[in-house]
């Protein structure tokens, strides 16, 4: 929609089915589909080796990184054990340290350094593709033997360091954002189910 946006039902209206209609695009993607099945796959192959997951981006990527990792930790659908996730955005003494010695697009990349070990996962997002130190970090994680995934939008160099690329359909930040969302939920899904439904089937009845 153009600016200015009246304050109006319609404007709502028009905001949801222009979401409506990105998530229908998500949906007839059938790359972005197939590379999200591969990413839950990984990351389960990663979990039953003893492995975790390492998650950064900025901003609103934080909270998604946020978001994610609390996910896998607490719970999603049900109870079971946590699963190990690290978001690298959270600890403000060692972000404030990293950024004030080494610069700000070291910020992700050190952290990467001291805590990732071979067949950990590594996640960046950015709805640009080109946040400096989500790409530190990967090329990082790619030289301590990490595997590294994308959640980013169409464009950005990160396309070429990960090794699977998430990429929504859009290049407007809002849907994109909205995309990971969706994302990192279905990830959840398939990842605690695939871990821990057959512990937790419900008893048969008489």
């Amino acid at each position: 929609m153009s600016l200015p946006l009246p304050i109006t039902d319609a404007t709502v209206a028009a905001l949801v089915a222009d979401s409506a209609a990105f998530k229908q695009r998500m949906l007839a993607d059938r790359a972005l589909l197939s590379a999200t099945a591969t990413v839950a796959q990984v990351c389960v192959d990663a979990y039953r080796a003893g492995n975790k997951l390492l998650i950064a981006g900025n901003g609103g990527s934080a909270a998604d990184a946020q978001h994610f990792s609390a996910e896998l930790v607490a719970r999603f659908e049900f109870d079971r054990p946590g699963l190990p996730a690290i978001a690298l955005t959270t600890d403000t003494s060692a972000l404030t340290a990293i950024g004030n010695d080494y610069g700000y697009e070291r910020l992700f990349a050190r952290q990467v350094e001291a805590l990732a070990r071979p067949g950990d996962v590594f996640v960046g997002l950015s709805t640009s593709g080109n946040s400096r130190n989500v790409l530190k970090a990967m090329e990082q994680a790619r030289s301590q033997g990490v595997i590294c995934v994308a959640l980013c939008g169409q464009g950005g160099r990160i396309h070429e360091l990960a090794d699977h690329v998430l990429a929504m359909p859009s290049t407007h930040t809002p849907r994109i954002q909205e995309g990971h969302g969706l994302i990192v939920h279905i990830l959840c899904a398939m990842i605690e189910s695939a871990l821990f439904a057959a512990e937790h089937q419900p008893e048969p009845t008489a």
